[in-house]
């Protein structure tokens, strides 16, 4: 059955399992990945992307699994249509995943002391807490990754077009570099719903010792990549990429 609302919901439970996955296997105690880096933990999300869209795609939607990348759009060619199928789809796969998550490491979380190693399973937490600091690299990460994303999949990037299959590695491993390069001070969220969803889910679950979700924090990995999302798809339809 090909849906769009079902391909943005799976390949976006995909994603977060996949991605806030690695970052459980890293942080929580007693797993074979204890420990072994921001690396890896970005590399995990490369490839949780990359999975994530093909899913999206191969059910029926446009594989934005992210509301900032699906304004972006909206803004860039006019067209809002997608905006209230997407986000709700998007938001509740989410959710999916991060339950997931919790089902996948269900062993480790009493093992894990500390309560925001466990937060960090669900949602992002800002190195330094200074939030207008903080939305503006979430803006700048949502820029880079709607502007980029536009201009791999037009003609002009490649001459010719991308060949099938080609654009979900090539957005993976966009989401790796700013991984990379900016995601230090925020843990790059650059997706309300990989942050919102997984922080509500983290609330709702009975995971031991947890602590306070921080919706405190919640509208910086909202408000910032909206912003971004939003002012790189007027640069887009601007200059016609």
């Amino acid at each position: 059955m090909h849906s769009a609302f079902l391909g943005e919901l799976l390949g976006t439970m995909i994603m977060i399992l996949l991605g806030n996955g690695v970052v459980a296997n890293v942080v929580l105690r007693q797993t074979k990945g204890e420990k072994s880096g921001w690396i890896v933990i970005t590399a995990g999300w490369c490839f949780a992307v990359m999975a994530g869209v093909f899913t999206a795609l191969a059910i029926g939607s446009d594989g934005h699994l992210n509301p900032a990348v699906t304004v972006g759009v909206a803004v860039s060619t006019g067209d809002w249509s997608r905006f209230s199928v997407y986000v709700p789809a998007q938001i509740l796969g989410a959710m999916l995943g991060a339950a997931l998550v919790w089902l996948s490491y269900l062993s480790h979380w009493e093992k894990t002391p500390e309560p925001l190693d466990k937060l960090a399973c669900f949602s992002t937490i800002p190195a330094i807490r200074a939030p207008l600091a903080n939305i503006m690299t979430e803006v700048i990460g949502a820029f880079v990754l709607v502007l980029v994303a536009a201009a791999i999949s037009s003609k002009y990037g490649t001459g010719v077009g991308l060949s099938p299959g080609l654009g979900p590695f090539l957005i993976g491993f966009l989401v790796w570099g700013i991984g990379l390069s900016l995601g230090g001070p925020t843990g790059y969220a650059i997706n309300p719903a990989r942050d919102l969803g997984p922080r509500i889910m983290h609330a709702l679950l009975p995971i031991p010792g947890k602590g306070g979700s921080d919706f405190g924090y919640a509208f910086v990995p909202i408000v910032g990549p909206l912003l971004g999302a939003a002012g790189a798809g007027v640069l887009v339809k601007m200059i016609g990429i």
